[in-house]
């Protein structure tokens, strides 16, 4: 399951949940919801809660395909390092330590942090210890379950997080007229030509301000031409400073002429060391040059897929990712890509507020639909397939009650 759509699946699960009286019955919902959802491998899970002097974490519940153990057991933490562990990467699968667990005939386990993460100072080290852990059981225990387990993480934490703040303060409206002048301040022109190249992009934030931009970052020798698309995850003021600091991290980046993957692996080192860790940024980067050839090299950290329009089979490739999203964990491995872009070829970059707007009936716009209008408008320039796919979606969802920031950038190969 795609990283970004496996983010909004969990996040539409605690939309959808009653008004909880304790986080431990709201977070017990969505493991619930969680384990039951047949395109998600998760099968069971424990919850656990940090007590009060952090010195133990106590069982909360369990459910699903899980070893039961007694209620209300407790781990020590000083037993057991590999909290600190999961204080400090989030997530982790390991072999178990405790005593009457491997009696159970627990070997092996793979557990997430999730809600605030406390700072622990333990022999001249600062250590930490996440507040709530939840041990999953998947089909199998491997890579593919641990991106999971910190896409359910960041999810949840930054979930719990909003409702905190929500319930404290009100949106300064004034603050956010100054905070929108900053984000287009950052936005480049919405047309570009460069060398074979005709590029448009616009951003329309849901609020007055938001966690999706696009950039063009043209090479000292106007030799090459960075495009990017990203988005954060959480919305308003904090998506807004989030994006306003990975796109100066990658205009910086840019100018040491490093590879694509080693400037998105540093990028998600700056993300995972500078914010709160429940938030995270996925973003496309693709670099095209002032050349005959059409080279064209991506990175894809856990973005929707960009389509890249064929001229001459008239068809849509999708452009999967090339590593996971950016901030969750550190220490990641980004791939580039690299494909060929012919004369009257079309790249449609795009962030989820396009294909995940919705009508009244809660319906969205999907990505048939998107790759059907750039189909019917492929001779346009990029300008215009841009303001035709603006207003097909404005105009699905007018009557939606749901919706989120929405960006495009269209790349046209002229000649």
């Amino acid at each position: 399951m795609e990283q970004r759509k496996l983010y909004k699946t969990i996040e539409n699960f605690s939309k959808q949940a009653p008004n909880f009286e304790t986080t431990e019955e709201f977070l017990c919902y969505v493991m619930n919801q969680i384990i039951n959802y047949e395109n998600i491998d998760i099968i069971g899970g424990r919850l656990w809660k940090l007590s009060d002097d952090k010195k133990y974490y106590k069982l909360v519940e369990q459910m699903g395909d899980v070893q039961k153990i007694d209620p209300g057991y407790k781990l020590k933490v000083e037993k057991n390092p590999y909290f600190f562990l999961i204080g400090k990467r989030r997530s982790i699968m390991a072999s178990e330590t405790d005593f009457y667990l491997k009696k159970k005939g627990i070997r092996l386990y793979s557990a997430t942090g999730v809600g605030e993460r406390y700072k622990i100072k333990k022999d001249n080290e600062i250590l930490f210890l996440f507040k709530y852990l939840i041990a999953f059981n998947g089909k199998k225990i491997d890579e593919e379950l641990l991106n999971t387990l910190n896409i359910v993480s960041t999810t949840l934490s930054y979930i719990l997080r909003a409702k905190k703040i929500e319930s404290s303060i009100k949106e300064n409206i004034v603050e956010l007229e100054k905070a929108s002048d900053i984000q287009k301040s950052i936005l480049p022109e919405h047309a570009l030509e460069f060398g074979n190249y005709e590029i448009f992009g616009i951003s329309v934030p849901e609020k007055i301000v938001g966690g999706d931009f696009f950039d063009y970052i043209i090479s000292g020798d106007n030799d090459k031409l960075s495009v990017v698309v990203a988005d954060a995850a959480s919305k308003g003021i904090s998506a807004a400073a989030q994006a306003l600091y990975v796109s100066g991290a990658l205009k910086m980046g840019a100018e040491y002429n490093v590879s694509a993957a080693s400037l998105i692996k540093k990028v998600n080192e700056l993300v995972h060391s500078t914010f709160p860790n429940e938030r995270f940024v996925t973003m496309f980067y693709c670099e095209i040059f002032n050349d005959s050839k059409g080279l064209c090299l991506c990175v894809n950290a856990g973005h929707n897929s960009p389509y890249k329009y064929s001229s001459a089979s008239n068809s849509i490739e999708e452009l999967l990712p090339t590593g996971p999203v950016l901030g969750p964990s550190p220490n990641q491995n980004y791939f580039t890509d690299s494909f060929y872009i012919e004369k009257n070829d079309i790249l449609l970059l795009y962030t989820d507020g396009i294909i995940e707007a919705a009508n009244k009936n809660f319906e969205f716009y999907g990505e048939s639909r998107l790759k059907n209008i750039l189909l019917q408008n492929v001779q346009l320039s990029p300008k215009e397939i841009c303001e035709k796919i603006i207003e097909d979606v404005q105009i699905f969802s007018a009557m939606g009650k749901y919706a989120d920031d929405k960006t495009i950038v269209i790349i046209k190969r002229n000649k």
